[in-house]
């Protein structure tokens, strides 16, 4: 069975392009465009891994960050934030939500597939 991502993110481009790259290696993917609508998915998709933006509609992303690690059915989730705020300070309120890694958007393709694949194989 292929491991799943979601990905949680309100720029369609970027969702688009991660899916086609993912899927092409054998991931399964699903998405969702804002906070609520990704916490539902969280739970319904039961993912391997999220990428997960901060700046999202409704639900911002550190906040759902600390749902899904709080989640009894939820916390052992990886999450990466995929995100294009480049302060010290989103960064640490980021990992203090319990993100495992913070990628800056701009990303590197190759570096954040070796991110995943170090988490999910």
């Amino acid at each position: 069975m292929s491991k799943k991502i979601l990905i949680i993110e309100d720029e369609d481009l970027i969702v688009k392009v991660l899916t086609i790259r993912l899927k092409a290696l054998g991931y399964g993917v699903a998405s969702a465009a804002d906070g609520e609508e990704g916490l539902e998915a969280v739970k319904r998709e039961n993912p391997d891994l999220v990428l997960l933006d901060i700046g999202l509609p409704g639900i911002d992303g550190n906040t759902l960050c600390e749902l899904i690690k709080a989640g009894e059915g939820t916390r052992h989730i990886k999450v990466i934030m995929l995100t294009g705020k480049h302060l010290v300070g989103d960064m640490e309120n980021s990992f203090k939500a319990g993100a495992d890694l913070y990628v800056n958007k701009p990303y590197d393709w190759q570096r954040l597939l070796g991110h995943i694949q170090k988490f999910i194989g």
